[in-house]
């Protein structure tokens, strides 16, 4: 491993260059990093600028390689100056050295570096930690920046096997009780949680918020889910919160896109709002969860793609469950309130989700979901029906949609009564 050599490039000549952070823990796991970081130490904000560099750090110095584009940015401290995300001031100078620069980063595994002679410098024993599979706070200064504890849950998330030191949870709980979690800004609050639920097995960044009371903080609304219980015939895992954590990962599993995953963790979130004395039924959970989907989403500003899709699923999911049950006109009214023929593109994210959701429960991840096929193939019937037939027999207005309703209702019909008995 080694950074790009200064005797090959003219722009870093003569200057004390290291690779650090995340491509070095990932080159050390055998996992090909998508980019690398560069810190450069003894340097002036001048010089970079005299060497090519373009600054763009508007805390700190950070200059991007005007050849390979690649961050370098110069050893900088940290001071604490107010609570929160934003409440620092930054350091930098040719006083400040390596290890000053890596002893403010979070973990030990992201606290290491490679010289220009690709020689590992590992100051705060992240080398050690990567092989016994543990995440742990470089310093106390870690209970600075309550970020920290979302990239804590993200990486736990990331590398499922990893375990985390116990002191670096205490330290997240006193965070959490010190209110620092209150000052999260919704964009790093969504920007950890997308990527956390892009990781492979998602639920363990929900699960390590929980233990450290942040849950209750950032997410309330998930929070709620747990001590909720479910009938145990339709739910051997019986908790609700439980069983979103299920469904999320069966998500993961599946592969699904983002907008897919959001609405599996969301989609229950009404019956939180159930009261005591229904308790295991949720009746009626799909409409009341809409309002905390509404809120959530505002809060922590969701995509569009997200909001849209998690709102679909959190009303309509028990629809596609019981989707052959249904009578054919109540299947055409679900694919209009899916916007079906004007978006078709939302019918498969809708599946999924829902298919995770029937999956994502205690022994039965590998259950068959015939719901889907049949609903994939109603819609592709009910598609295929086009308003010029009936504008050929003279019909207009309201007349050709109320014609092409009964002909979509027909075919959907024909469909079901294409599938096994079994299905």
């Amino acid at each position: 491993m080694t950074v790009r050599s200064p005797e090959l490039d003219d722009c870093i000549r003569g200057l004390e260059c290291y690779q650090v952070g995340g491509s070095v823990r990932d080159h050390l796991l055998g996992i090909e990093a998508p980019d690398r970081d560069f810190v450069i130490v003894g340097a002036t904000p001048d010089e970079m600028v005299r060497r090519g560099f373009k600054p763009v750090g508007r805390d700190f110095p950070v200059f991007i390689h005007p050849r390979s584009g690649e961050e370098y940015a110069l050893a900088r401290t940290e001071r604490k100056s107010g609570r929160g995300y934003h409440g620092f001031v930054f350091h930098t100078g040719p006083d400040v050295s390596l290890k000053d620069d890596l002893a403010r980063r979070d973990l030990t595994v992201n606290a290491m570096a490679v010289d220009a002679q690709g020689r590992l410098i590992d100051p705060f024993g992240g080398h050690d930690d990567l092989r016994n599979g543990i995440l742990r706070h470089v310093a106390d200064a870690f209970a600075e920046d309550p970020v920290r504890i979302l990239r804590l849950a993200r990486f736990a998330a990331r590398f499922e096997s990893f375990e985390i030191a116990a002191e670096t949870l205490e330290l997240c709980r006193n965070m959490v009780a010190a209110g620092e979690a209150d000052e999260l800004v919704p964009e790093r609050v969504w920007q950890e949680m997308k990527k956390a639920l892009m990781q492979a097995r998602p639920s363990r960044f929900f699960e390590v918020l929980r233990d450290v009371g942040a849950l209750d903080v950032i997410l309330p609304e998930v929070d709620a889910l747990f001590g909720v219980p479910q009938t145990a015939r339709y739910h051997p895992e019986i908790d609700t919160g439980v069983h979103t954590l299920m469904v999320v990962d069966q998500a993961a599993r599946i592969g699904a896109e983002l907008p897919v995953r959001f609405a599996c963790l969301v989609h229950d979130l009404g019956k939180a709002l159930t009261p005591s004395s229904e308790w295991p039924a949720h009746r009626g959970h799909e409409k009341r969860g809409l309002v905390p989907i509404e809120s959530l989403c505002r809060r922590l500003a969701i995509p569009n793609d997200c909001r849209e899709l998690a709102l679909l699923v959190g009303e309509f999911h028990l629809h596609a469950h019981r989707a052959l049950e249904l009578k054919p006109r109540t299947v055409l009214k679900l694919f209009k309130r899916l916007d079906l023929f004007r978006r078709p593109e939302r019918l498969e994210p809708f599946l999924l989700a829902c298919q995770c959701d029937a999956q994502g429960r205690l022994g039965r991840e590998d259950a068959p979901y015939p719901q889907a096929d049949y609903l994939r193939k109603a819609a592709q019937a009910a598609q295929s029906v086009e308003a010029t037939q009936f504008v050929s027999q003279g019909m207009k207005g309201e007349s050709i949609a109320k014609a092409m309703d009964r002909e979509r209702t027909k075919r959907i019909a024909e469909t079901r009564a294409t599938l096994s008995p079994e299905s």
